[in-house]
């Protein structure tokens, strides 16, 4: 069986040197796609494998009908939308993410944009500190628990939570704050940090009543997807709220609007940077070739999304 490695942005070196071992170890033949610029290049590329790596690599309908062989997708890291689930599952292919893979990673980086949003920026006035301060967390997946962990029991700040899926209890035997809505997780925290996944329900749901009602001096942080933000909703309360700032991990689609309407309470990366390290990238991939070894071999569906 062919396993194809298909990264427009490429995995580091030795992630794709541990994914060959483990991928020819297990017996399979590995194909190598870097640096492609044309969707062309990828549909030519999966004519004849049997199962797909990728990254953000966008995988729609016309990519599977090209893969009449394929049998699984991973997506290294945990978000998927990427990936087109509804046409996967009406051809038979197994979709999975890696998930915890990249958490600690992005838990730093969120970490690094509230010291970074307290502090002004090192614009050399003076900032805050997160000592004390009260942090809320949207969903409390691996990425939220790594931020808890480290705002919490590192910096001193009082952690609470919300979860989307009902599962309060997760929270409390972390030793955190489970609150009952988002409406009360944004108006009770000085920083919100969003670690929701990009769904039919979730999309544009942090809009204007929520980050309008965050208290005087309070920060949103974004390390989830962009499009979990309804930008104009955002705009509007930033505009009204000139105490607040909102920090990121995705620029905004409005991104030059936004920089020319809210100067520096806009905070952002050159680039998406949550996962990128080089331990993150090492543990997604070689995570990413197990599994996919699991389900070629054993059938173990562990991490499959779109069941």
């Amino acid at each position: 069986m062919k396993i194809l490695i298909a990264t427009e942005k490429p995995f580091a070196a030795v992630a794709v040197e541990g994914i060959k071992d483990i991928v020819t170890g297990a017996g399979y033949e590995l194909a190598l796609l870097e640096r492609y610029t044309e969707k062309e290049e990828l549909l030519k590329a999966v004519a004849d494998v049997d199962a797909l790596i990728i990254r953000s690599d966008k995988v729609d309908a016309e990519v599977i009908a090209a893969a009449p062989n394929l049998k699984i997708v991973v997506r290294a890291g945990a978000g998927y939308d990427n990936v087109d689930l509804a046409a996967a599952t009406e051809h038979k292919v197994v979709v999975m993410n890696t998930p915890g893979q990249n958490a600690n990673a992005v838990a730093e980086l969120v970490i690094g944009l509230i010291i970074y949003t307290l502090r002004n920026q090192w614009n050399g006035t003076a900032g805050g500190e997160l000592s004390g301060r009260r942090l809320g967390l949207m969903a409390f997946g691996a990425v939220a628990q790594g931020v808890a962990r480290i705002a919490g029991n590192g910096f001193g700040a009082t952690i609470s939570a919300y979860s989307p899926t009902g599962h309060p209890q997760k929270i409390t035997d972390a030793g955190f704050t489970a609150v009952d809505t988002p409406a009360a997780l944004f108006a009770g925290n000085d920083i919100v940090s969003l670690h929701i996944p990009s769904t039919p329900e979730t999309r544009g749901s942090i809009g204007y009543d929520l980050i309008s009602a965050m208290p005087k001096g309070a920060i949103l942080v974004n390390s989830a997807r962009q499009d979990v933000i309804d930008e104009d909703g955002l705009l509007k309360a930033l505009t009204e709220r000139p105490d607040l700032r909102y920090a990121t991990d995705l620029k905004m689609k409005q991104h030059e609007h936004a920089v020319e309407l809210l100067g520096e309470r806009y905070i952002f990366t050159a680039k998406k940077m949550g996962a990128q390290t080089k331990e993150a990238n090492v543990n997604a991939g070689l995570a990413a070739a197990r599994q996919i070894v699991g389900f070629l071999k054993d059938g173990d569906t562990t991490y499959q999304v779109n069941k």
